[in-house]
């Protein structure tokens, strides 16, 4: 597995009417929601490692520490970088950072584990 600490990606998304605070019932404005937010930091995480990621494995979330500290309107451009800051076996530790045309937005801290998907399918 070619898991390196160093490893980041940058990906951006447009933030659209589903994206909004009032579509995820997170609140009651047309703003960029808290949710989407971590999602799109969550999917910004898995498309660092994926290309990288040994057949046969996934990985699984366990834990996001998330601080959304600016709002951002629909239309706006976010800009997402996750960044692998740490790889201790199977645990992946990554910072990542939001912004938008204003600045930043938001950070996180997440883990994330590989898996065998068979295996943790079978524990369900």
């Amino acid at each position: 597995m070619a898991l390196k600490e160093g490893l980041s990606v940058t990906q951006t998304m447009t933030v659209s009417k589903t994206d909004t605070a009032i579509h995820h019932g997170s609140g009651k404005m047309k703003v960029f929601a808290t949710p989407a937010m971590v999602a799109f930091m969550e999917n910004t995480a898995v498309a660092c490692i994926d290309p990288e990621m040994v057949k046969g494995t996934d990985s699984v979330g366990i834990q996001i520490d998330t601080k959304h500290s600016k709002a951002s309107k629909v239309g706006a451009i976010i800009t997402c970088t996750a960044k692998l800051v740490k790889v201790d076996g199977k645990k992946l530790s990554f910072e990542i950072e939001a912004s938008d045309e204003g600045g930043k937005i938001g950070n996180a801290f997440h883990i994330r584990y590989i898996i065998d998907p068979v295996k943790f399918m079978s524990k369900l």
